[in-house]
């Protein structure tokens, strides 16, 4: 679906990851990036790590990639490829800048992308709006996390401030940058969104599954915050009929593999690894359940997914996902570390046939207001609006200077 007519922009979005680098905050920039050049120039200012390359344009996006140390991950990246991002992206944005001459700078993620994104944007003489994803505010799972340092909490307070506007794509993410970095900030709740899942006629043979079996699949990069092996750890208490297939990878997955073999769960868990979006999708429309035991998630683009696909969701009651999931509607919902809360809400839709088919019918429905062309669209709103405010600011100076 192609935008409306809007006065074309010159948009430079500037994030740390940009598909194949990194996970969820990666994709939905990369849909939003590709859906706003249906209409703008858009260019990207991003890491390169591995065989990448520097410069590509890639489905009408300009792409450029600055090179970091140490990322030995595509799917997680290490604190030095973090600070060499925040140096190098600036390094070279300056001259993507003076190349691309942006009118707008959209920033994802406070840090490590924040700083480069607002020093591009003062040098440009734009207006810069930092989206915030809730993992670069608030993960419980590290300690590095900048909402235990008072300095990064700060640091993320002053970029906040001096954006020009801050947006936050969950109620749960605008709540924790208030509570731990600006109390009187005032942001912008635009949704994420997802594309429409492609037709596919995958068949559960060629999976090594069967008819009867039922299938839970979880979607998500191998690391401690998605707490996969919380959800291997479940196996040994749901019927022997249930399967599990993890779709991603990260630096876990081994750890995980050897859990599901000390389990004696090993032949009942399918770890996929890093898929397409084709062989995602497929995945998932062979499954009968979704679920995820991560601790937090700032939106969760994999619930829409699922949601699209027609099944139940069974996650925590905490994070973004929360703005558009209900416990007994769209699947069930428990509390953090609430092992056997989960495990029953589990057991009780593999017994439930038609329990998952009326979540499934009803995730259908509310997922189509959670489609990327509604996102980009509200992004494309609030760029026009910005810019406008920013004319107006500088004739009203205009005319002053006159007087």
């Amino acid at each position: 679906m192609a935008l409306a007519l809007h006065p074309a922009m010159k948009i430079l979005v500037c994030n740390y990851e940009y598909p194949p680098v990194g996970g969820g905050g990666s994709v939905i920039t990369a849909m939003l990036a590709e859906e706003l050049a249906r209409r703008h120039e858009v260019a990207v200012i991003t890491s390169r790590c591995f065989d990448l390359a520097a410069e590509e344009v890639r489905n009408g996006v300009s792409i450029h990639r600055v090179s970091v140390p140490l990322r030995r991950h595509l799917e997680a990246a290490s604190m030095i490829s973090l600070i060499g991002f925040a140096v190098q992206g600036i390094r070279c944005g300056r001259e993507v800048v003076k190349r691309f001459r942006p009118d707008i700078v959209n920033t994802h993620f406070a840090l490590p992308s924040g700083p480069v994104g607002d020093l591009l944007a003062r040098e440009a003489g734009c207006p810069n709006i930092l989206s915030v994803h809730g993992g670069d505010l608030y993960d419980p799972s590290k300690w590095t996390s900048p909402h235990r340092h008072p300095l990064l909490r700060w640091w993320i307070a002053s970029l906040m401030r001096r954006a020009d506007r801050v947006v936050a794509q969950s109620g749960d993410t605008a709540r924790r940058a208030r509570a731990f970095y600006a109390p009187e900030l005032a942001t912008i709740r635009i949704p994420l969104g997802i594309e429409r899942p492609p037709p596919s006629d995958a068949r559960r043979e060629d999976w090594g599954l069967s008819e009867s079996d039922i299938v839970i699949v979880t979607v998500g990069r191998l690391v401690a915050r998605k707490s996969v092996d919380r959800l291997v750890a479940m196996l040994p208490d749901l019927p022997e009929r249930v399967r599990l297939i993890v779709i991603g990878d990260g630096p876990m997955q081994p750890e995980l593999a050897e859990c599901a073999g000390r389990l004696g769960v090993g032949r009942r868990v399918r770890f996929a690894g890093s898929v397409s979006d084709a062989e995602k999708y497929s995945l998932l429309g062979i499954s009968d359940i979704f679920a995820s035991t991560s601790q937090h998630e700032g939106f969760g683009l994999v619930f829409l997914e699922a949601m699209a696909c027609g099944l139940p969701v069974v996650c925590h009651d905490r994070g973004g996902q929360t703005d558009f999931l209900r416990d007994g509607e769209t699947g069930r919902l428990t509390g953090v570390g609430d092992h056997d809360g989960f495990v029953e809400a589990l057991r009780k839709l593999a017994e439930s046939p038609g329990e998952r088919r009326r979540m499934g019918v009803r995730n259908r429905e509310i997922v189509e207001s959670y489609f990327i062309e509604h996102c980009a669209r509200s992004y494309e709103e609030l760029f026009e609006e910005v810019l406008a405010r920013r004319r107006g600011a500088a004739d009203r100076d205009r005319f002053t200077s006159i007087d």
